[in-house]
């Protein structure tokens, strides 16, 4: 399995959202539009798509909850360990620079 690095992982959290958010939109705006026109058939179809919106809106609401929560705890984890954090961050930003300068 591939290691990502946090800001990949939070750049792929936040696409996520944002695609949640658009898909959301788009359906509420579906189900106002045609709402009116469908016929029984449609009745069912409606019901789907709004329990499937539903779920669309939970799954968003847990993502941004756990990222929140992840940035929140490793926030704590640097502040309780500042020295280490910096060592660390000083040890990737040498590791990236070697890398980089070999080009």
């Amino acid at each position: 399995m591939e290691t990502r690095s946090p800001e990949e992982i939070e750049d792929s959290t936040e696409r996520l959202l944002q695609d949640l958010k658009a898909v959301v939109s788009e359906g509420e705006e579906l189900l106002r539009a045609g709402g009116a026109e469908w016929g029984e058939r449609g009745a069912a179809a409606r019901e789907k798509l709004q329990a499937a919106l539903e779920i669309a809106r939970d799954t968003q609401k847990k993502i941004q909850e756990r990222a929140t929560e992840t940035a929140q705890a490793t926030d704590r984890l640097i502040r309780e360990n500042p020295y280490q954090a910096l060592g660390i961050a000083f040890g990737v930003g040498m590791l990236f620079g070697i890398i980089l300068t070999r080009r």
